[in-house]
C-alpha cells in the first residue's frame, strides 16, 4: 500500500509540474528569492512520506517520521517551478495534513486534506513557478 501512495503522489507530483508551465508577467526588477521551504503540519498519525523538488530541481521521496516536518533549500537559477506532495496511510479519518511552500519567507502554496474513511490521506500542492 505504501508503494501505491507514493507512486500516486509521484505521479500527481510530476502532472501538476508539467501542467504548471505558464509564463507570469513580471515587471519588478528586484531579484527573486531562490531561498525555498517546504513545511508539513497537522494532526495525521499515520505513516507518511514527502516528494518535493531538490535545489537541481529533481524530486526526492522522503519518509516522515513526525509533524511538523521541513526541509529548507536554496533553489538554482535554471530551475523553473518547485512543488511538492505527501501521501499516508495508518490514520485515523479525518485527521488533517497541511502543506505549504514558503519562498523567501512568505507562504506562496498551501494546501489542506483530511484522512478519508480508510485513514488514507494524500495533500499535492499546485507548483510556484519562480517568475521570469
Amino acid at each position: 500500500m505504501k508503494s501505491i501512495l507514493k507512486t500516486l503522489a509521484i505521479v500527481f507530483t510530476l502532472a501538476f509540474t508539467a501542467g504548471s508551465c505558464s509564463s507570469d508577467d513580471n515587471n519588478d526588477s528586484a531579484p527573486v528569492s531562490r531561498d525555498v521551504k517546504y513545511e508539513l503540519t497537522g494532526n495525521f498519525s499515520g505513516e507518511l512520506s514527502t516528494i518535493y523538488f531538490d535545489k537541481g530541481g529533481n524530486p526526492l521521496n522522503e519518509d516522515v517520521t513526525a509533524l511538523p516536518w521541513t526541509k529548507e533549500i536554496t533553489v538554482d537559477a535554471g530551475v523553473n517551478a518547485v512543488t511538492a506532495s505527501a501521501s499516508g496511510h495508518g490514520g485515523v479519518k479525518d485527521q488533517t495534513l497541511t502543506a505549504k511552500i514558503y519562498v523567501g519567507g512568505k507562504v506562496v502554496k498551501e494546501s489542506t486534506a483530511k484522512a478519508n474513511n480508510d485513514g488514507i490521506i494524500v495533500v499535492t500542492l499546485v507548483p510556484y513557478a519562480f517568475p521570469l
